[in-house]
């Protein structure tokens, strides 16, 4: 019991002096890893994707994604600048690819690296459903999202670790039981939820951003019933997935889009460009 209330103090110190505030929320949020240690991880991990792939360019298409992906990050830092942030994203180094791909997916890693897949193409349909995937993914690397659950991937191994040690009195099937007990306890408990926070969280930031940068935020509600239409709703229950359900985005995104053009008219931006 001895080990495990150390182990215990030792990762409640470690969740308390490793913390950075979220500019969005204002929270504290737990950051084990600086991004000068995973920035040059990112990027290198990026160019290793573009070599491995067949990366457009030189097409109307491929011209949108850098198009699109230039206003979000200036709208992003419209934002930060004007809410006391200024210089938050002097490190970020932007880079838009669109990948030969048949993959539903786009992302954005830490540090600005966009990767959009033609197979996602057909379902974003438009700019303006570009637009809404760009704001999300960028969002996560906003929040500073692939930190957070780095750093809550090391706190549950050094967890796991503590149960191992403070259980090693037991039997191999009593401390087997034990470790098994905590995964599953953690990942339902806390990793998933924790990763549906992160996709809510993307869900705000982004509608706000491509707000800001022009695009019309009731997009975003559409973009993800089509997104729901493409994958027959096969999908596991909600609170064993690491994403909300479609109809809770959506309905989510309906609810947020109207404070989403008030935020955007701040900077000016009262009217969207058209969507086609």
């Amino acid at each position: 019991m001895k080990r495990i209330i150390k182990i215990s103090g030792i990762l409640l110190l470690a969740f308390v002096i490793s913390c950075k505030t979220n500019p969005f929320t204002g929270k504290k949020t737990l950051a084990l890893v600086s991004n000068d240690q995973l920035f040059p991880t990112s990027f290198q991990q990026y160019n290793s994707v573009l070599s491995e792939s067949k990366v457009i360019t030189g097409t109307p298409e491929s011209e949108m994604i850098k198009r699109v992906g230039q206003r979000i990050a200036v709208a992003s830092e419209r934002w930060l600048n004007a809410n006391g942030y200024e210089g938050y994203l002097a490190d970020y180094k932007w880079e838009y690819s669109l990948i030969d791909s048949e993959q539903v997916n786009a992302w954005c890693m830490p540090g600005g690296k966009i990767a959009f897949y033609t197979g996602i193409l057909p379902i974003a349909k438009n700019e303006t459903g570009v637009a809404a995937i760009m704001g999300h993914e960028v969002a996560h690397a906003l929040a500073n999202h692939g930190q957070q659950r780095m750093s809550t991937g090391m706190l549950q191994q050094l967890g796991a670790a503590g149960v191992a040690i403070g259980t090693s009195g037991k039997s191999s099937e009593g401390q087997a039981a034990w470790m098994q007990a905590y995964g599953i306890g953690t990942t339902v408990l806390g990793t998933l939820p924790f990763s549906r926070s992160h996709e809510t969280e993307a869900d705000r930031i982004g509608l706000y951003i491509m707000a800001v940068a022009g695009y019309n935020p009731d997009e975003a509600a559409e973009l993800w019933k089509r997104m729901k239409a493409n994958s027959g709703g096969q999908a596991p229950p909600e609170f064993l997935s690491t994403h909300p359900s479609p109809d809770t985005r959506i309905k989510n995104l309906e609810a947020l889009a109207p404070t989403a053009k008030k935020e955007a008219a701040k900077y000016g931006v009262t009217s969207f460009r058209p969507v086609n």
